[in-house]
């Protein structure tokens, strides 16, 4: 059976204050679902985020990482880093790091590749444009996103892998999509890998929404059979808005 999981990505966000504040009411919600809860702290504040939720149910997971172990990349940070700290899940290929940092399909093959070697859980973003959308072409992008950047990996490593697709084009364009569409285009995504690793592989990766989940629709969004949680950015910032999401299945 498929995992739910609702992660909450905090983006550029939060201090060290507001995130110890922030944390402080995470561990007051109420958890009612199976989902299982994550959180992307900036970089700064992910030990003090990992020490803090050690003994609750949130996982402290990083919003990026770079290919190589060390080396002169100068601010960048390694799997091996972020593992030395407790966080062993990370977010690649997030729609703001391919179009603000130039991330491209062959670069994110590298990371996925580095996160692999270290054993860590990659949440894998992948999504069409507005242009896209609008010219038709939103299957063939997400299906290039994901062949370039994964379909060089052996199967045993889709356990460790989760999909979150981004549908930019309804992420603050005021463009709206429907649960509807959400399924449809996970439903396409499973039978894509399907055609590549065979259904058993299809059917036991979670995939995740991230087009604006709110608590007013996160019900709707999670009750379509393909859609096995949410990659929530801004209503992860509120407490009480976050774990309503996670509680929505």
């Amino acid at each position: 059976m498929r995992k739910h999981i609702v992660a909450g990505n905090w983006k550029m966000n939060n201090g060290l204050i507001q995130t110890k504040t922030l944390i402080t009411e995470l561990k007051k919600q109420e958890k009612t679902s199976d989902a299982e809860v994550m959180i992307a702290p900036t970089f700064t504040n992910l030990w003090h985020a990992f020490e803090a939720t050690r003994q609750y149910d949130i996982e402290v997971i990083a919003q990026n990482m770079h290919f190589a172990e060390s080396g002169a990349y100068t601010g960048e940070i390694s799997a091996g880093m972020l593992k030395s700290i407790g966080v062993k899940t990370v977010i690649l290929g997030h729609s703001e790091r391919r179009a603000y940092f130039n991330e491209t399909d062959e670069s994110l093959a590298k990371k996925v590749d580095a996160a692999l070697a270290n054993d860590m859980r990659i949440i894998f973003c992948f999504g069409e444009e507005l242009s896209d959308r609008k010219a038709g072409n939103e299957e063939s992008i997400v299906e290039r996103q994901i062949r370039n950047a994964l379909f060089h990996l052996k199967s045993d490593a889709f356990k460790h892998i989760v999909l979150a697709y981004e549908p930019v084009w309804a992420i603050g364009t005021g463009e709206t999509a429907t649960p509807d569409q959400a399924q449809a285009m996970h439903a396409f995504i499973r039978k894509t890998l399907a055609e590549k690793y065979g259904n058993a592989i299809a059917d036991s990766i979670s995939i995740l929404y991230g087009g604006s989940v709110k608590p007013n629709n996160a019900k709707e969004i999670f009750s379509k059979p393909d859609v096995d949680g949410g990659l929530i950015g801004g209503a992860s910032l509120k407490a009480e808005d976050f774990f309503a999401i996670v509680n929505a299945f």
